[in-house]
C-alpha cells in the first residue's frame, strides 16, 4: 500500500487513476478537497476497495500519522500542494502554511513511522516529494536547461515556499536517513486540470466568446509535458530512484505562452469551427509581477538512470486536452464555480 496526498487534484487524481491502470496495490488517498480537489475526478474508482479515499490536511499531524500507523504505506507520494503563481502573489501565507508547513508534517509524521519499522521495511520505505521547475528562478533565452544541479533561486512566494520543502526533505534525508526522492517537473497539461490554468482556461474562454488574456508580450517560455507522462516518471523513481537524489521531469518542448494560444485556437478552429477565427480574442493584458521568463528542463538524469522518456508528443497531447475539455464542460464549469461555493 502507497499513501498519496493531494490525489484528488490534477496530478494527483491522474497519478491514482493512472496507478490502478497498471496494478492493484491498494493506495490511502488523502486530500482536503480545496478548491483544486474534486472526487468526481476519481469517479471512476467509487467502490473500489483498492481506494482508500481520507478527507484532511496534511498539516494535521495526528491524523497523518494515525494513517501511517494504521495502514503501514511502504511509501508516502507527496503530491499535496498550493501550486498557482497568481494565487500565492495575492495570499502568500496558504503557501506558507501548505506547502512548508505541509511538508514539514508529513516529514516529522514518516520519520517517527520509519522508526517503527523492521531494518528491511525501513530500506524499503520511500518519501517521493513532488517539486517543481520553479525553484530553479528564470533563465535566459541562450542559458542552458535547469539540470539538479542548478542553485534555487525561486521568484514568487508559490516558488519559494517549494524551495524551502524542498530543502525540508533534503535535510531529512541528511540528518534523519529518512529515504526520500525529490522530483522538479516542468508545467503539465491534460485532463482534470483546474481552469485556471493556461491551457483550459483559454479553451474555456475560446468556446464561450471570451477574451483570451495573454499577459505582456506573450513570449515568456515554459517545458511542457502531457500529465501522464509525468506520472509514469514518478512511478519510475519511485520504483528505482535512490534516495536522497533528485530527478528533473521535463518533456523537452519549449513554447511561448502566446504559441500555446495559437495552437488552441487553430485546434478549435478545426474542432468547431467559426466565421472568424477564435485567435480573435487574443488580448494581451499587464504583464504578472515579476514573471519569470523563461523555463526549460534537462531530464537526462532520468532518462539515463532509469530510461524514462515522455511518450505523448505535444501535438496528440494537445489535440486530446482539448477534446477532454471540450467534452466535459459541465465539470469545468462546476469547477469554475466550485471555489464561490466553498466561500458562500
Amino acid at each position: 500500500m502507497i499513501l498519496v496526498t493531494g490525489g484528488a487534484g490534477f496530478i494527483g487524481a491522474n497519478f491514482v487513476l493512472d496507478w490502478f491502470a497498471g496494478c492493484n496495490e491498494p493506495v490511502v488517498n488523502l486530500d482536503k478537497l480545496t478548491y483544486a480537489g474534486n472526487l468526481s475526478n476519481l469517479a471512476s474508482l467509487e467502490g473500489d476497495e483498492r481506494h482508500v479515499f481520507v478527507h484532511g490536511d496534511i498539516c494535521d499531524s495526528r491524523l497523518v500519522l494515525d494513517l501511517l500507523n494504521k495502514f503501514r504505506p511502504r511509501a508516502i507520494v507527496h503530491l499535496a500542494a498550493e501550486s498557482h503563481v497568481d494565487r500565492s502573489i495575492r495570499d502568500p501565507a496558504i503557501f506558507i502554511e501548505t506547502n512548508i508547513n505541509g511538508t514539514f508534517t508529513l516529514l516529522e509524521a514518516a520519520r517517527s513511522y520509519c522508526s517503527t519499522l523492521a531494518p528491511g521495511e525501513r530500506s524499503g520505505f520511500r518519501f517521493l516529494h513532488v517539486s517543481t521547475d520553479e525553484v530553479y528562478g528564470s533563465l535566459g533565452a541562450s542559458d542552458p536547461a535547469f539540470t539538479e544541479r542548478t542553485a534555487f533561486a525561486p521568484n514568487s512566494p508559490y516558488s519559494a515556499s517549494k524551495a524551502a520543502a524542498d530543502h525540508l526533505v533534503r535535510a531529512y534525508h541528511r540528518m534523519y536517513g529518512l529515504p526520500t526522492l525529490t522530483t522538479h517537473c516542468s508545467n503539465n497539461y491534460g485532463p482534470f486540470q483546474y481552469p485556471e490554468k493556461l491551457i483550459p482556461l483559454m479553451i474555456a474562454n475560446a468556446v464561450s466568446g471570451k477574451p483570451l488574456p495573454v499577459y505582456g508580450d506573450g513570449n515568456q517560455v515554459r517545458d511542457w509535458l502531457y500529465v501522464s507522462d509525468h506520472c509514469a516518471a514518478i512511478r519510475c523513481v519511485l520504483d528505482g530512484g535512490t534516495p536522497g537524489e533528485v530527478y528533473n521531469v521535463g518533456g523537452g518542448c519549449e513554447k511561448t505562452n502566446i504559441e500555446i494560444v495559437h495552437i488552441l485556437c487553430d485546434i478549435l478552429d478545426r474542432l468547431i469551427p467559426r466565421q472568424t477565427s477564435y485567435r480573435a480574442q487574443i488580448r494581451h493584458v499587464q504583464d504578472r509581477p515579476g514573471h519569470d521568463r523563461r523555463y526549460a528542463i534537462d531530464s537526462s538524469k532520468l532518462e539515463r538512470e532509469l530510461g524514462w522518456t515522455p511518450i505523448e508528443s505535444f501535438e496528440t497531447g494537445m489535440v486530446k486536452t482539448v477534446a477532454w475539455n471540450l467534452n466535459h464542460r459541465d465539470w469545468v464549469a462546476a469547477m469554475a464555480g466550485k471555489e464561490v461555493a466553498d466561500h458562500a
